[in-house]
């Protein structure tokens, strides 16, 4: 690999033709369909879909096949078809819709504000993860301009992800002939445990949202004429809640949503531990002496990657404390995230949860449940012995580290449909969420040189291709 012709090429087109890019994108409020009902009307992701499309044609080479399509009440994909030179299939995976804006960015930055500060450049989508199809080209292009074999290769871009990737399996069905058969899928749309090396996520958990509603009351009544009568709606949602977790701990109380740690991914945390240490726990934005649910940083990376949790996203039927009466709430509605081992099916999780919470229900209170598409995790398969030497003399050459290898607590509904899919596939699933980049949260970022050095890791990677 001529890395030293590589590296300058990578850092002056993110610089040049990337961020200029990214900063326009993260102006945009391409919320996901799951956040704007009226995406289409709201004009945003067109809006997208157009900046990304205008970009890709003004880079693309000779060859290229270019691509965009959207059936009528679905959101766009974008296929970009490199053609090969040696045999064999490459599948790159972003996405460029966004989670909503979030309270809590610091002065001065702001969701639709990209700010770039030093490496850092501030704003909703940026890491999470409008780069991806820039670096994917910037990789393709390194790869045409130094002259270097690579098989074909089909950048998927999709706009649904972060609302369970819906419309994914209709276009991947639609075409199917287009995709192929992917040997290797290459996805830049996880995380870091720190930018000092490549790393390589190895596991997603699955994840079931929904939203529960507790009705005990036709109306409001005085909170003093009801109370000792009438219970709780906020209390009988607790008393459901209690039935999936463990108030004290935290901890899933069901058997059936818990599944066997395989003993690689126990080995690979202890080592992702030997390496970062405490530092994966201090990078979260804690309050003053308040500290994590374990003291033990081993079973605090399984819980985050390899256990179900639940936590509550969302909340209604509550006002405001300064609109709050002496008021006994008719309703409370509480939005649930339960994020599910990797190896426990989605579909079975929700049957499950379903049938937990709406039976025998407290009080005979109207409970009710309101599901999102369903999302299974993802256990990747070993990595066959090439690409395993690939990713470690890329990280070696770009990082002068080696590369470590480590469960995501996250969602990439795509990956567990492709797995099951392309059983053969290898994978290399990675991206530039390191500590504090808080996608989803405010003041999320994207670090340029991690990010410039993770494309020459990808690029360096795609060349060791078995000819």
């Amino acid at each position: 690999m001529k890395i030293t012709e590589m590296n300058p090429f990578i850092h002056q087109f993110w610089q040049e033709e990337i961020v200029p890019q990214l900063v326009d994108y993260i102006k945009i409020p391409n919320k996901s369909p799951a956040f704007d009902p009226n995406w289409k009307q709201n004009g945003h992701m067109e809006e997208v879909l157009n900046l990304a499309m205008n970009w890709v044609n003004f880079h693309a080479e000779e060859d290229w096949n270019i691509h965009s399509f959207q059936s009528e009440n679905r959101t766009p994909l974008i296929l970009l078809e490199i053609p090969g030179n040696t045999p064999g299939d490459i599948l790159m995976y972003g996405h460029l819709d966004k989670q909503p804006e979030m309270t809590g960015w610091k002065k001065g930055l702001g969701p639709w504000t990209p700010i770039l500060d030093g490496d850092k450049l501030y704003g909703r989508g940026g890491a999470d993860d409008g780069y991806a199809i820039f670096a994917s080209v910037c990789s393709l292009k390194a790869l045409k301009k130094l002259n270097i074999p690579h098989p074909r290769t089909v950048i998927l871009i999709e706009f649904c992800e972060e609302s369970g990737s819906p419309d994914l399996p209709f276009y991947v069905k639609e075409q199917k002939q287009l995709i192929g058969s992917p040997d290797l899928v290459i996805c830049l749309d996880s995380g870091a445990g720190n930018y000092e090396q490549f790393w390589l996520t190895t596991s997603l958990r699955g994840l079931i949202g929904c939203t529960l509603r507790v009705d005990i009351l036709n109306e409001g009544i005085h909170s003093g004429g009801g109370s000792g009568i009438v219970p709780s709606s906020f209390r009988i949602a607790r008393q459901l809640l209690s039935r999936i977790e463990d108030e004290n701990t935290g901890m899933i109380k069901l058997d059936s949503f818990t599944v066997d740690i395989p003993q690689e991914r126990l080995t690979q945390a202890k080592e992702t531990i030997s390496v970062l240490g405490d530092e994966f726990i201090d990078a979260f934005p804690w309050v003053k002496d308040s500290y994590p649910v374990l003291q033990d940083p081993v079973e605090l990376l399984l819980n985050n990657t390899w256990r179900s949790m639940l936590s509550v996203t969302g909340a209604d039927g509550l006002p405001r404390i300064e609109d709050s009466g002496n008021v006994l709430r008719p309703y409370t509605s509480l939005k649930l995230s339960l994020r599910l081992p990797p190896t426990l099916k989605g579909e079975k999780a929700q049957l499950l949860l379903e049938n937990l919470l709406l039976s025998d229900s407290p009080y005979g209170a109207n409970v009710s449940l309101k599901f999102e598409e369903p999302a299974s995790g993802w256990n990747a398969p070993p990595l066959q012995p090439w690409l395993g030497n690939a990713v470690q003399t890329a990280s070696k050459i770009v990082y002068g580290k080696n590369a470590l290898c480590m469960g995501e607590g996250g969602t990439i509904p795509f990956m567990a449909m492709l797995g099951e899919a392309f059983p053969k596939a290898q994978f290399v699933i990675t991206g530039v969420l390191g500590p504090q980049s808080n996608a989803h949260g405010p003041n999320e970022f994207i670090h340029i040189p991690y990010a410039e050095k993770l494309t020459a890791s990808i690029t360096s990677i795609i060349s060791e291709f078995p000819k």
